[in-house]
């Protein structure tokens, strides 16, 4: 493994490291987020805590640990991957959420789509846990780390898009929009070609890999190489705490909905990606206003003779 390996890959691997806990609004969306890379009696205090948060709040952490059949230490370990200090901040943030709970702020948790269910329903049911994905995800982007990629973009003399699947649908997305804005983009579908483009990258080139499990080894070794050849890279990835994060110097998280037998993991984390790209795309348009808008308006000019009046 290279030198070059990030200082701080301890600290991902042990959980999201914030510079501040997550406001209690988030907290519904670190655990949707985080759960599924858990261990299992981890995965049960957060369910615990998501499930009921009035009624955990109102417990200690010898409580809580009884009530998930886990130990105090289990509790604590939790809170922290969670983003807070300890159990405490845990518990407080457990308490907001509950009365935001009450006072109708926060969504309920749709039901799974069964085999029998009515077109109708399943469309109340994919908009409502679209539309919490995108909350998720909007609540818990760490706005200095997507800050920083929009800069690195807004100056990159080149960048790749790493994605395989659902992932690289949404990478061409981002180098189409890109590419309408003047910046050079690229998007290979084939791993073989990601990894020999990432070898010609340098400094003041930028690399982005999308990615929802975050161990995608096509998409990681890219990656790696951009990293490791100077390119600053970016981590579009719903596991903050994934392999990837090894190679990135930004990591913007990502949300999705539980993965069911009718809805793949893949279906709701495109969309939260979806959102990241645009949130890339708008900010980098923003500070390359100047070349941006000019290229915005050749483009919609060569194209306008394509569509009927």
């Amino acid at each position: 493994m290279s030198s070059k390996l990030k200082e701080t890959f301890g600290a991902v691997t042990s959980g999201p490291q914030p510079s501040a806990p997550p406001a209690p609004g988030a907290l519904a969306a670190k655990v949707r987020t985080l759960a599924p890379s858990m261990t299992r009696s981890m995965q049960r205090v957060a369910e615990a805590v998501a499930g009921d948060p009035a009624g955990s709040a109102a417990l200690t952490v010898t409580g809580l640990a009884e009530r998930t059949g886990t130990s105090e230490a289990t509790v604590v370990r939790t809170a922290r991957i969670l983003g807070y200090p300890g159990y405490r901040d845990l518990r407080l943030a457990l308490a907001a959420l509950a009365a935001e709970q009450a006072a109708g702020r926060a969504p309920a948790v749709t039901a799974d789509i069964a085999v029998d269910d009515p077109l109708a329903e399943v469309v109340a049911k994919l908009a409502q846990e679209e539309a919490q994905c995108l909350a998720d995800t909007a609540a818990g982007l760490d706005t200095t780390q997507l800050e920083a990629a929009v800069g690195a973009l807004a100056t990159a003399r080149r960048i790749d898009v790493y994605g395989i699947g659902a992932s690289n649908l949404v990478g061409q997305d981002l180098v189409q929009k890109l590419l309408r804005i003047g910046l050079l983009a690229h998007a290979p579908a084939d791993p073989h070609l990601a990894v020999t483009n990432a070898v010609q990258l340098r400094a003041g080139d930028v690399a982005v890999a999308i990615t929802h499990s975050g161990r995608t080894t096509d998409v990681i070794e890219p990656l790696r190489v951009a990293f490791e050849h100077g390119a600053t890279t970016v981590a579009i990835t719903g596991r903050p705490q994934g392999e990837i994060a090894q190679y990135a110097d930004h990591v913007l998280t990502t949300s999705s909905a539980r993965e069911s037998e009718l809805r793949p993991a893949a279906m709701s984390s495109r969309t939260s990606q979806l959102l990241v790209v645009d949130c890339l795309f708008i900010g980098v348009a923003q500070r390359t206003y100047e070349t941006a808008a000019p290229a915005l308006s050749d483009t919609y000019e060569a194209l306008a003779h394509r569509h009927a009046p």
